[in-house]
């Protein structure tokens, strides 16, 4: 989150775990979304599809890349996600 607020120019992707030590991708995205409503996500995860549940990621529309995954894989789904429509707000 401080990245983002001291980042002074756009940011086009937010790549980010699902569990994190202190709270979960899913809240870190929403704040940061707040101030810039046109940045993407991709959520990442090594955890069972019910804890990733538990935190709001397996919605309609949320981008996710399960692990264990490699560059290729990767870079394909950043390619996807940045070609892709512009979220409404940005």
């Amino acid at each position: 989150m401080r990245t983002a607020d001291a980042y002074p120019g756009p940011i086009d992707l937010l790549f980010t775990d699902v569990v994190l030590p202190d709270d979960n991708g899913r809240r870190l995205a929403d704040r940061i979304r707040a101030a810039r409503p046109a940045i993407r996500v991709l959520f990442t995860s090594g955890y069972s599809s019910n804890v990733i549940a538990q935190h709001g990621v397996l919605e309609r529309g949320i981008q996710f890349l399960e692990k264990p995954y490699g560059g290729s894989a990767l870079s394909q789904k950043v390619r996807e996600i940045l070609d892709a429509k512009a979220p409404s707000g940005g």
